[in-house]
């Protein structure tokens, strides 16, 4: 679960990428966002390829994690925001836990008509931006500094979010 003081500091990291310009306003084009979408599915499909094929942990992390950058990026424009080239991962994260966590939320407790559990929902909405959190930190860990047999054993737990992000971002952009 996402804490308090991380949605605070998200929050607070948010107000200053739109004054800087990290983080502006955007006007819909669709082909940006086909692009964004497009660039999602390719990753995780290569990471999806690496993986069946036992090819280097390392980039099936990295190319996992991508996977859910672009898709965050995609909802993030749909939401009418353009995440600039500084710190992009970062500003990405922020502003997914600030713009996007309660229409996460929404569309999940749709989703889940048949108990219509809003906690559950709240839960796996923070779950699921957390997933984005954890696998940039991780990229960036595993990227610079950890040797194989470590990357090795977080593989599976990279793709499995990627997969979980993707399947639930997707259908909330669908709408």
């Amino acid at each position: 679960m996402l804490s308090e003081k991380r949605i605070k500091e998200a929050e607070s990291n948010v107000n200053k990428y739109l004054k800087e310009g990290l983080l502006k306003k955007s006007d819909f084009n669709k082909q940006i966002l086909d692009i964004l979408k497009k660039n999602a599915d390719e990753s995780l499909e290569v990471a999806i390829f690496l993986n069946k094929n036992n090819k280097s942990s390392l980039w099936i992390i990295v190319v996992s994690y991508y996977s859910m950058f672009y898709l965050a990026n995609a909802l993030l424009y749909r939401l009418g925001y353009k995440v600039g080239d500084k710190i992009a991962h970062k500003v990405t994260a922020d502003a997914l836990m600030i713009f996007a966590r309660e229409k996460i939320k929404d569309a999940l407790i749709e989703g889940y008509e048949e108990i219509r559990d809003e906690a559950l929902a709240k839960m796996k909405s923070d779950e699921l931006i957390e997933y984005f959190d954890f696998e940039r930190r991780k990229r960036s860990f595993i990227q610079y500094n950890t040797p194989e047999e470590i990357k090795i054993s977080k593989v599976k737990t990279s793709l499995e979010r990627a997969k979980e992000f993707m399947f639930q971002i997707s259908k909330l952009l669908e709408e």
